[in-house]
This record gives C-alpha cells, structure tokens and sequence, in this order.
C-alpha cells in the first residue's frame, strides 16, 4: 500500500518532533516515521545517571517548556523521555512507532520512501534519524584479539554490571567523561580513562544555556563572514556537571594518553606501561545515521550530505534536522533544534506552495 502526502518526517525523536511541531503550524500534510517502539527518541536507550546538561526550562522544544523535575536541577533521561511522550501526545502529532525506513528514493516529482509498514509518496522529506544508531568504533590495533568484554556507549547502563572488574573507558568526550565518573564514584571498579589529547574540562560555572549562546554565535559570525570564534571547542570538551565535578575533585578522574594496542588480557602502551583488562568501553562518538538516503547518491566529504542551513544542496526536497552544527547550530539538543526545524518547516512551505 502507497500512502501520499507532503511530507514524511524521517525519525520520531526530539528533532523530528520539533519539525511536526512546525509543519502542523505551517498547514502541511504529514507523517513521522520512528523506528522505536515507544516515544523519547534515543533518551529512552540512555544509561541510569544521565542527567542533561541545562535546568528543564532552557531544555525545551518549540511551543512547550519542559517542566522541572522534582529535586533535580538537571532533569534525567527518564524525565527528558516523559516530556517527549506528552510532547508528541499534546500536539498530536501523527507518529507512526516502530515504523523503521529503509530507503528514499527519486520518483520524478515525489520521493518514495519506502518502509518496513508501506510505501509513503512524498513531495518532500526531513530526515531526523539522529546518530545513536550509528556507534562508532575506532580500527585501534589489538581491538579484534582482546578477549574480554567490549561496548560502546550505546549499550553501558550502570556500574553494577561491572563489580570487581578492571574496566577501561576510551574517549575523552562527555560521555567518555561521564562514564568513567560514573564507575570510579561506585568504589567496586578499577577504572582507566584514556583520551588521545589531555582532557580539557570546560568551566565549572558553564552548563547547556551558555553552550547553546556560544554555538549560536559561532554560526552567525561565519553567516555574516567573520571570523571564525571556534565556538563550543575554543572553551573545552567536557561539561563538568556534579558527578564528574565530584570526581575529578576526589582525584578519580585523571585521564592516561590513549594506549597503542590491545593485548589478549588488557593494553600496553608506547612507554612501556600495560594494565589488565577486563572490559573496554568505547565512547568515541557517533556517525549521522543516513542510510535509508543512500539512493538518493547525496553523500560529500566525511559521510555527510552537504547543506545550506537544513537543505540539501543536490535534493531541495530533502531537508536533513538534528545532526549538529552543519544541520543547524546546536541542532543535536533539546533547545537547539528548534530554530532548524521552524526553517526547514517554512522553507518546504514555500518550495510546496
């Protein structure tokens, strides 16, 4: 069965729940295909103590505040996934779960796009799928003989998987970060952080709010062809939320220059140095998930379809929402993705009327 409409919406997360928000307002026809089961995107699939980095109120979607969590300045994933359910159930916004894409593709005025349930035609497209179906892992030497336990962020939950074990975390992000905090606080865990460079913590005085006004004007001096203020990386790649604060403080959280290679039972590293190990995890990062755009042949440098602002240059009947600054700035957040989705929203409108 072929459905027909404006508009299908690719991914039901916080970013595809922005441009519904908007395409309702602008008067268009539309559907929102999420893979998931269940609404609140990829928070639903997030680990027990994340919390965001900005207090609920500058944490919010277009047209609705997020609503403070009791006793928490820095609401969690589980508070974040109730906001998206309202959110989605508020608006009404046509979301069909557990719906997975698997292509689009040109069929002369329409794009197919072609899923799991059916066959939707469409004048036109925003690809929301976000990265949190992409994990990425590294080609680090040793990595295929290591023989005990490797996940990525995507699958790490708590500490009390890991109990009385030698655990080594990778990656100097906020996940990276988190997660090592996260273990080293639990007291029953022998934790090594590594990263390729020194870690760099921003201020502790810095959270969400002002990452999100530094983002914004980092992308509107290089609109107005300024200079480049190197935005969110000039000031640091860690947010020091509480427990990262309370651990680096305690001196649990001291970063070790990445190994060379992975051993049968743990790594060495260039200077002589080795550990026993007994589980690796990777939190290095994401790639954007963009496979179902495959046949569309749209794909530029690094993996990535090239843009102006949310359009793609070779398809205007493509917009793609929430990937990151080339997507939008501060697009990848709560209350960043807002003003890319009204964009893409009101610019389908006019390329449609």
């Amino acid at each position: 069965m072929t459905s027909a409409v404006d508009v299908v919406v690719v991914g039901g997360g916080q970013a595809g729940l922005a441009a519904g928000y908007h395409l309702r307002r602008q008067g268009l026809d539309f559907t929102v295909l999420d893979a998931d089961p269940a609404p609140g995107g990829a928070w639903q699939h997030m680990w027990d103590s994340l919390h965001l980095f900005s207090p609920a109120e500058h944490s919010s979607l277009p047209g609705r505040l997020m609503p403070a969590q009791p006793g928490e300045t820095y609401p969690d994933a589980g508070h974040v996934v109730d906001y998206l359910a309202d959110y989605e159930k508020r608006y009404d916004l046509p979301v069909q779960h557990g719906t997975r894409v698997d292509a689009v593709r040109p069929d002369g005025d329409y794009l197919l796009v072609e899923a799991d349930t059916g066959t939707w035609r469409a004048r036109a497209v925003i690809s929301a799928t976000g990265t949190w179906s992409r994990p990425f892992l590294p080609a680090v030497p040793g990595r295929s003989v290591f023989t005990g336990g490797q996940l990525h962020t995507v699958s790490y939950r708590s500490p009390a998987d890991f109990a009385g074990q030698r655990v080594l975390v990778v990656g100097g992000g906020n996940s990276g970060a988190q997660i090592a905090a996260d273990l080293a606080l639990d007291g029953r865990i022998e934790v090594t952080w590594v990263t390729q460079r020194p870690a760099r913590f921003l201020p502790d005085d810095i959270d969400g709010r002002a990452l999100f006004d530094v983002a914004t004007a980092r992308r509107r001096a290089l609109d107005a062809g300024r200079s480049d203020t190197g935005g969110i990386a000039s000031l640091g790649d860690i947010v020091a939320v509480p427990p990262v604060r309370t651990a680096r403080d305690a001196g649990l959280l001291t970063a070790k220059p990445m190994f060379s290679q992975l051993t049968g039972d743990g790594a060495w590293w260039a200077d002589g140095g080795e550990a026993g190990v007994d589980t690796v995890i990777w939190c290095t990062g994401f790639r954007p998930a963009l496979s179902p755009l495959a046949p569309l042949n749209l794909r530029g440098p690094r993996g990535r379809i090239p843009t102006d602002g949310t359009r793609a240059l070779g398809e205007p009947r493509l917009h793609l929402l929430g990937y990151g600054d080339w997507t939008g700035p501060a697009s990848a957040t709560l209350i960043g993705v807002g003003r890319p989705a009204r964009d893409a929203a009101r610019a389908l409108t006019a390329l449609l009327r």
